[in-house]
């Protein structure tokens, strides 16, 4: 009954609206209303136009004094890393220098070049050079643009063979990720959706029968040693997901019925990375706001949230479904001692095998 008194009220609200609009219109029908802008209404067109450029300057240059150290840029943890900045840096500079001196010109063009009463605009039907300026200036900057990221994409991705990647498979599901070591061998066994298993904890679909998966280690954190060369290979069992480490500049999709692979080196651990100054005030800041936060929800009667503690994070980046925004691993660089010590914790596949 309370919805439709209110639909019934807002019914006659926009009805009382409508017929004051009506009123506003048969008041103005006596006063002309001429529908050609006048010396004064584009000079005032004018005037607002350098004033929103003024604007748009001023956006930007309180966006640069907030938010433009761009913390990301400078927290690589991958071998690689510093070459996809460069790449990035590179793009953010061309892209500011365009937009401001085209944004400039729009604006104040349209200020200079108003309507006047006498004036004729002068018309060009073409102009060749014009033409020639504004077509190979943008050729030569993409062109140099997508060469260096055309040359900076296949070094990345040129996994060398011959420095002995460990080979780490990264399995997605709707909505959580699964790590599988190849063992000492350091070959994956072979898998297929249609060997899941669970009642025998054969989550992945490992075949029991290949040699080379019975020292495979499945894992729900994932652990690398620093330096050295990993070569990853994901499979996805549902939807398409995509593994996406920030911190590591990787990101490549997992595919359903496919393998696909990425290989980076880290080159921080997590316990160095948590010294920088910049994720200690990151990390400051975010407990702060989880203070009071939590202080609202003891009030309710409800738990406070933990302490955060900065951790590098496997992420998916597609929209994978309803809790696509939950599907995320822990990932710890550490050295080669600490990783061969959390190795030796970890159940080979065929000694987790419930028969």
């Amino acid at each position: 009954m309370t919805a439709l008194l209110t639909i019934i009220v807002l019914v006659f609200i926009l009805v009382a609206i409508w017929q004051m609009v009506k009123i506003f219109d048969l008041a103005q029908a006596k006063v002309e209303n001429a529908q050609v802008a006048t010396d004064k209404d584009n000079k005032i067109n004018g005037y607002l136009m350098m004033g929103f450029l003024l604007f748009i300057y001023g956006i930007t240059i309180v966006s640069f004094v907030k938010w433009g150290d761009l913390p990301l840029l400078s927290n690589s943890a991958s071998e690689h890393g510093p070459q996809i900045d460069n790449l990035m840096i590179i793009s953010l500079v061309l892209i500011f220098i365009v937009q401001t001196v085209t944004q400039f010109l729009l604006y104040y063009f349209a200020y200079k070049y108003k309507g006047e009463k006498g004036k004729k605009a002068l018309f060009f039907a073409d102009n060749n050079k014009l033409e020639a300026i504004w077509t190979i200036i943008p050729v030569i900057v993409l062109a140099g643009l997508i060469i260096y990221g055309l040359n900076t994409w296949i070094s990345i991705m040129g996994v060398n063979q011959d420095d002995d990647p460990m080979v780490i498979e990264l399995y997605a599901q709707q909505f959580n990720w699964t790590a599988r070591y190849a063992g000492e061998d350091n070959t994956l066994g072979k898998s297929n959706v249609r060997l899941i298993d669970i009642d025998r904890a054969n989550v992945l679909g490992i075949d029991e029968a290949d040699p080379y998966g019975q020292d495979d280690v499945i894992t729900k954190e994932l652990h690398l040693p620093v330096g050295r060369p990993i070569l990853f290979k994901m499979r996805s069992q549902d939807v398409l997901h995509s593994a996406y480490m920030p911190h590591f500049r990787a990101q490549m999709n997992c595919v359903p019925g496919m393998i696909t692979q990425f290989g980076f080196t880290p080159t921080v651990t997590t316990a160095e990375m948590r010294q920088r100054p910049e994720i200690q005030e990151k990390v400051a800041h975010i407990n702060e706001i989880r203070v009071e936060k939590s202080k609202e929800l003891v009030a309710k009667g409800e738990q406070p949230l933990d302490r955060y503690e900065f951790n590098y994070l496997l992420l998916c980046n597609k929209i994978c479904g309803k809790s696509h925004y939950n599907m995320q691993m822990k990932i710890v660089v550490e050295s080669q001692e600490e990783f061969d010590a959390w190795m030796k914790e970890q159940k080979v596949f065929k000694n987790s095998l419930i028969n």
